[in-house]
């Protein structure tokens, strides 16, 4: 995500995150194991399922386990999933119950219920970082075990959106619903070329997803496949289904470059890889994502050449400076990094649209997601770098509405105090694309905006 990668942020989450556990009397308790800060849709590899013959001479499958998958919430950092021996929703009828399941999908085993597990129903609870419902919402309408779900799975389950973006993100985060309690797990990328697939990478994956280092130039249909591994590297699944995206290899007309706010992600659990909290996903006009989680002004002005050029954009979003000021990076630096990059998008003849630095929320940063306690006149080198931006010929001001009364990030749209959710990451967005289209028409209207995505909160 922005400044430090959710797998940077995971280790002080956890211990707060267990605290807020909800207990559940008088039930069978199931712990997914899931402990993460870091977030679909692809079928999985399954073997032929089983059968156990009824006495009416009928079959039905024999369930050893169901991979169910529910549509992201906003705002949630983890969901609580009970499963019930019926359709009666009453405490005395649960059979198993999964407090802390940080993804959109879950895994649960059903080889010890033998025939019953066929009559299983199941219910999941979007739940904020306190462990409260989120919203509104509370346990959604039981439904039968089989639907909603994959019976008998054998590997884990893809859930990035890479085919519903615009384009490809250069820097991708691939992410899966784990086979069982995996914790971690091997990622292969390859090539699809005339002379056969390529491999291009292999990544070591923790629990929920990995981030690429290596970003996408060379245009191409690739694909990528996960499969749980032991602590050892051994294979504990087989290999999921192929998950396709293509690389274009046509000049992209407006990119953005940044850190995590750029890049995606949110509400601590959620990855780069969701539509969700990318705020490309609200932008009306169609926009390259170059972002890259962790970037300061410096780093994205040293990939320059490697990263911007060979998308060929005629406009450049450009966002960045949090992780400046928040590290002490003067403002001065900042501005100086800004202009470096606004010198090279002149030289090279691409229009650059500066967006402000958004504020930041200490006191959730450290209690939340335990990062370092930034400068304490870290304000001070925002505003340096605001006021300069504001005085660019192309610029929108993203950061004032973000702004409470005390100059921090506003509460209610970050969950980490770093990164702006959904309704900070959808305002950014539809920010940029009103700016876009009454500034640059001659560009945006030739273009074609994949459906925006909306979510029930």
């Amino acid at each position: 995500m922005l400044m430090v990668k959710k797998k940077h942020m995971l280790a002080g989450c956890l211990a707060l995150m267990a605290s807020v556990l909800l207990n559940t009397t008088g039930v069978q308790a199931a712990d997914s194991g899931a402990v993460r800060i870091k977030f679909g849709q692809t079928a999985v590899n399954t073997q032929a399922p089983a059968v156990q013959k009824q006495s009416e001479g009928k079959t039905v499958e024999k369930i050893r386990n169901v991979q169910l998958v529910w549509q992201e919430i906003p705002s949630a950092v983890r969901y609580q999933v009970v499963i019930l021996k019926s359709a009666e929703d009453t405490a005395a009828n649960i059979a198993l119950t999964y407090n802390q399941v940080y993804t959109n999908g879950l895994t649960v085993d059903l080889s010890s219920f033998g025939a019953e597990a066929a009559g299983f129903y199941w219910k999941v609870c979007p739940l904020d970082y306190n462990g409260k419902p989120v919203g509104n919402r509370h346990f959604s309408k039981p439904k039968p075990i089989t639907e909603g779900g994959t019976v008998n799975v054998t590997a884990p389950r893809p859930t990035t959106q890479f085919e519903r973006m615009d384009y490809m993100p250069l820097y991708p985060v691939y992410s899966w619903i784990p086979y069982g309690k995996a914790k971690q797990h091997e990622v292969k990328v390859y090539h699809v070329t005339g002379q056969g697939d390529k491999l291009v990478r292999t990544l070591q994956g923790g629990e929920y997803d990995v981030y690429e280092d290596g970003g996408y130039t060379l245009p191409g249909k690739y694909y990528w496949q996960v499969r749980s591994v032991n602590s050892d590297g051994t294979a504990i699944s087989d290999w999921s289904e192929k998950s396709y995206f293509t690389v274009e290899n046509a000049k992209t007309p407006v990119a953005a470059l940044g850190d995590s706010i750029t890049h995606g992600g949110g509400a601590m659990s959620v990855s780069p890889g969701y539509l969700l909290y990318d705020w490309e996903s609200y932008c009306a006009v169609p926009v390259k994502n170059l972002g890259y989680s962790g970037n300061t002004t410096e780093a994205m002005l040293e990939r320059f050449e490697r990263d911007v050029l060979p998308v060929s954009p005629r406009v450049l979003v450009v966002m960045g400076g949090v992780n400046d000021y928040r590290l002490g990076t003067f403002g001065a630096q900042t501005v100086a990094n800004l202009q470096a990059i606004k010198e090279k998008c002149d030289a090279y003849g691409i229009i650059v649209v500066f967006l402000t630095a958004t504020p930041i929320n200490p006191p959730l940063m450290i209690s939340r997601a335990h990062i370092d306690q930034p400068p304490y006149d870290w304000q001070v080198h925002q505003q340096y770098v605001n006021d300069w931006i504001k005085r660019q010929q192309y610029h929108v001001d993203v950061a004032s509405a973000l702004t409470d009364s005390m100059g921090n990030l506003r509460s209610n749209y970050t969950t980490d105090g770093l990164h702006p959710d959904y309704y900070g990451k959808k305002y950014i967005g539809e920010q940029v694309g009103r700016y876009l289209q009454a500034n640059f028409a001659w560009i945006t209207n030739k273009l074609t905006k994949k459906p925006i995505p909306t979510y029930s909160y």
